[in-house]
């Protein structure tokens, strides 16, 4: 058993003032971790408790689903980053330091490059495989902006997998092995996920999926269909067919007006006294060194993701002023699509049928009304550029897309043979042909996993554990540690708790009851049992569910049933 006045839970009544969102706040507040520096922290004994639980839960799955444990160097030569291309790609986010022999060295933000050059190195026969190896390890990751806690920090504990199989075909099996691992993961921990379809990113790859915590505190948008089972990350969210959009009658002619002072889509608007929806906006871009004009509806924004896919483009990026006005001949604010030679012209596709739209004319202070796209610019290359949001149909079923935040917790790529052809990552099949092998990687953020437990499992008096990662199932408060029959009761229930598996955490401060209970509301450990003069003067105990708040009375000797029972409950 471990006493509370024997450990280190230094809880506090209020939250500091640069904890934002409340799991942040609790996990400050219950004493679970506290901040070195920004993006920096420390994990206190029942914080590391809970963390290594969650590790617990992981490994178990992991291990259940065939994929072999390693641990991997966190320091890597900068000459394998650069073999991928992925060193400049990353750049941005990499702690880079030199060692005495001045060779570049960075600290690792992930490891696929670290695992194919093992695999290159130790595999070469279709015979050794499928292969699937995982680590829980430290991550760095320079942020510009850490916030949230654990949620977005410069160090963080991540379990990374990557698979090896020599087909697509055999790839997909592992990973759906993968997703039905991460599945139970997070049912185990207590969270209710949603899964969506997600981009792939600087990861790369043929497709993925990331398992988001609904939760309004989330960093990440998602759009989900409640007909149907689609759901996606704003970068990935497709939408369905719209209504074109027609504001005059088509056969209005193509007219100029004087628009003084009026440059972007909220003056033009209302200047002529209508909406954003009525404007057509117009955007240049340098996609690898080659101009692009995109157009998109007023109220719209470019999802720059989705474009530089459509594209093809490896690096993408907004015209400047000088860049725009050679282009359409006109400054930034009034470029508009008509008129246009010479270069990729490309638009939404909730543009299509679109008529008596207003766009810029391409002259200072002048921008063009009753504008048709079919008719005023012609034959124009379509597709979904824009950002999905509330109210739009599904792509699936047509039905009414909702918006939502989400914590990502969980991240599955199907990565296919980028990383395996870059670095040798290649073996032999039956006829000693090779081959690169097809590789997936599967990413849980451990320590945002165990934030994101407490950001959806929690209420105004303090955190609701789930009896699966708690720093302790049970807790026994002592009423007053200077009652010896409390004392030695709350001694002899843990005693007995403790021989049937279920470690008990036993308050034995000598402080005000009312703190002490508010403390454990405060850690949220799933059962309290209380033990009294004046409850042992009746013969009983108190017993308390912290995720229900129902209280019960028992006789000692009936407590092991019942907590047990509540213990195994609290999921």
């Amino acid at each position: 058993m471990i006493r509370w006045s024997q450990q280190c839970i230094p809880t506090l009544k209020e939250s500091p003032q640069d904890a934002e969102i409340p799991s942040h706040q609790l996990m400050l507040r219950a004493g679970l971790i506290r901040k070195l520096a920004g993006g920096l922290y420390t994990f206190l004994p029942m914080g590391l408790r809970a963390l290594r639980n969650v590790e617990r839960v992981v490994r178990e799955e992991m291990d259940r689903a065939g994929a072999l444990e390693i641990l991997m160097p966190a320091l890597h030569p900068r000459d394998i980053w650069d073999r991928t291309g992925r060193y400049d790609v990353l750049s941005d986010v990499m702690f880079k330091i030199k060692d005495r022999q001045q060779r570049e060295l960075v600290l690792g933000p992930t490891h696929e490059e670290i695992v194919t050059d093992l695999v290159a190195r130790e595999i070469s026969s279709y015979r050794q495989l499928p292969k699937n190896f995982y680590q829980i390890q430290t991550k760095f990751r320079d942020e510009i902006r850490p916030r949230f806690g654990l949620m977005r920090a410069k160090e963080f504990i991540m379990k990374d997998a990557y698979s090896f199989d020599v087909s697509s075909e055999v790839a997909d099996v592992s990973y759906q092995a993968m997703y039905d691992a991460y599945v139970r993961i997070f049912s185990r921990c207590g969270l209710r996920t949603k899964i969506v379809e997600a981009d792939t990113g600087a990861m790369g790859g043929q497709s993925s999926h990331e398992f988001m915590v609904l939760a309004d505190s989330g960093e990440d948008g998602i759009v989900e269909c409640e007909s149907c089972s689609y759901a996606a990350n704003l970068e990935r969210a497709e939408t369905g067919d719209m209504p074109p959009l027609v504001f005059d009658d088509a056969d209005k002619t193509l007219e100029v007006v004087d628009t003084p002072n009026a440059r972007t889509i909220a003056e033009v608007a209302a200047f002529f006294d209508t909406t954003p929806a009525q404007m057509v906006k117009t955007l240049v871009y340098i996609a690898d060194d080659q101009p692009v004009v995109v157009l998109l509806p007023g109220d719209r924004d470019v999802n720059e993701i989705k474009l530089a896919r459509v594209l093809g483009a490896s690096e993408l990026n907004m015209a400047d002023d000088a860049q725009v006005g050679k282009i359409t001949g006109a400054p930034t604010g009034f470029a508009g699509p008509v008129g246009l030679k010479n270069v990729r012209l490309i638009a939404d596709r909730k543009l299509a049928g679109c008529c008596g739209a207003i766009t810029g004319a391409n002259e200072v202070d002048k921008h063009l009304i009753h504008f048709d796209l079919a008719r005023d610019v012609g034959d124009v290359e379509l597709a979904d550029l824009s950002f999905a949001r509330e109210g739009d149909p599904c792509p699936r079923c047509g039905e009414t897309l909702h918006e939502k935040r989400g914590i990502e917790v969980g991240h599955v790529f199907k990565l296919g043979t980028k990383y395996s052809e870059k670095l040798g990552a290649l073996y032999l099949d039956e006829s000693g042909k090779q081959h690169p092998a097809v590789m997936g990687c599967y990413g849980i953020g451990v320590t945002r996993t165990l934030q994101a437990i407490i950001e959806q499992r929690h209420d105004e008096h303090g955190i609701i554990w789930p009896a699966s990662v708690a720093p302790y199932p049970v807790e026994i408060l002592v009423i007053s540690a200077k009652h010896e029959p409390s004392v030695a009761l709350a001694e002899k229930l843990a005693i007995e708790l403790e021989a049937i598996g279920i470690q008990v955490l036993i308050d034995d401060r000598d402080e005000r009851p009312g703190f002490k209970f508010k403390d454990a509301d405060l850690l949220g450990l799933p059962v309290r049992i209380s033990v009294g003069e004046k409850s042992l003067a009746r013969g009983v105990v108190e017993v308390k569910s912290r995720a229900t708040g129902e209280m019960t009375e028992h006789a000692p000797e009936a407590v092991l049933e019942v907590v047990q029972a509540l213990v195994e409950e609290a999921v």
